[in-house]
């Protein structure tokens, strides 16, 4: 399996679910990925300027939230991170593609039982916090890009 981006397909959980973004023309779970798309119209060096960017704007959204800065953003399945987050009608709802490929990452904080997730593609950013096994989740900020 071959990556246009650089991931390390062969560590990810969904791999025998994909099969890869190169054989698949940047779709590898029959959704867009964020990398691909992006490399494919700007390359590979553009898309390193756009997550520098992106991760500045994430990062300036968690000091809002008072929660810690993020070291980098990584390549995510959308099944993977698409939580269903409660309502205040007592509804659920996910806010995501399964299909798709975000840029995201966890801050955990396992003394606490907590971590603080992280979801962005070009034009929105999703913070939100939950348990460490996933339970528990709660939206903490959306915002468009």
């Amino acid at each position: 399996m071959k990556s246009i981006c650089g991931a390390k397909c062969e560590e990810c959980g969904f791999k025998n679910d994909c099969r890869g973004c190169a054989a698949t023309c940047g779709k590898p779970f029959g959704g867009t990925c964020v990398a691909a798309e992006y490399i494919k119209t700007g390359g590979l060096e553009k898309y390193r300027d756009f997550k520098r960017v992106l991760l500045n704007e994430v990062n300036t959204l968690l000091k809002a939230n008072n929660i810690p800065a993020a070291e980098t953003l990584n390549e995510l399945a959308g099944a993977f991170v698409n939580l269903e987050y409660p309502l205040p009608s007592g509804k659920t709802v996910k806010m995501l593609d399964d299909k798709k490929v975000y840029l995201g990452t966890q801050i955990e904080f396992a003394d606490m039982g907590i971590c603080y997730g992280v979801v962005a593609d070009t034009t929105f950013i999703l913070v939100c916090s939950y348990s460490v096994n996933g339970s528990q989740p709660e939206l903490i900020a959306y915002k468009k890009r």
